[in-house]
């Protein structure tokens, strides 16, 4: 059987001192031993990423994450990140920071809210799309309820998880109806009903979680949704494989041969 690498970026500033980092190379291998799901992962630095989206050389990726580590070295960098795997149609998962992010960046670029903004990043923001959530979740877990119907119901299996989150920041409330009515789905809450995870109808795979699915477990076992990410990069790897020796059949086909 031929196994298809994708080629995955992780997007973030790497550090020791964060544990979903450190969890990273172990998920990796369990991915691969486990499931078959082979990734090449490269380490962009936010500072890095909006020159990378703006080449092209990013959405030349089969799959972007977007991961913990907020504040980022270059808010920008993780915007430009997200925005490339939105409209170019990349396999995306955004976790914890990445998934303000995500939002954020949907806010700002699709639904045209005036002065968009992350309370972390400019505290004197009047009306921030990300605010201090009014109960610290660092350290805490939770249960998760998917939609139905929903890609996250789908990945997760089941309509309730329960997940890990190490976070002070999530979406503002009044902002949410105007991201709904722009075309975000809110698929997951927790038990009071707050937001827990949004996703994009339509595209491949846009996923994002104010919970870290990277945590789960000691890292032998993947998460269902990284799982999941992994596998929708390995099927746009083999699409476009494919559509590259299409082309390239197409194109011997119409060269004449020498002599």
């Amino acid at each position: 059987m031929i196994t298809t690498t994708a080629r995955i970026a992780l997007v973030g500033d790497r550090s020791p001192h964060v544990k979903s980092h450190t969890r990273i190379p172990l998920l990796l291998d369990a991915l691969a031993s486990r499931d078959g799901l082979v990734l090449d992962a490269y380490w962009l630095r936010t500072a890095d990423a909006e020159a990378e989206a703006a080449s092209g050389a990013l959405a030349r990726f089969d799959a972007v994450w977007v991961l913990p580590g907020s504040p980022y070295v270059d808010e920008a960098g993780a915007l430009a990140a997200i925005r490339v795997a939105r409209e170019e149609r990349v396999p995306f998962l955004g976790t914890c920071g990445g998934f303000q992010h995500a939002l954020l960046e949907y806010a700002r670029n699709v639904c045209g809210i005036s002065g968009a903004a992350h309370a972390e990043t400019d505290p004197d923001a009047e009306d921030p799309v990300i605010a201090p959530l009014a109960c610290s979740l660092v350290g805490h877990e939770g249960h998760v309820r998917a939609e139905p119907g929903s890609l996250a119901e789908s990945v997760l299996g089941a309509e309730r998880s329960l997940e890990r989150y190490h976070c002070d920041y999530g979406p503002a409330p009044r902002h949410l109806p105007t991201l709904e009515t722009g075309g975000l789905r809110l698929s997951g809450h927790d038990e009071d009903g707050q937001v827990r995870i949004a996703e994009l109808p339509g595209h491949p795979f846009f996923l994002a979680t104010l919970f870290q699915p990277e945590l789960a477990g000691d890292g032998t076992v993947p998460h269902p949704i990284v799982k999941a990410l992994a596998a929708a990069a390995v099927s746009h790897a083999a699409r476009v494989h494919t559509a590259r020796d299409h082309t390239a059949r197409d194109h011997t086909a119409r060269t004449p041969a020498a002599g």
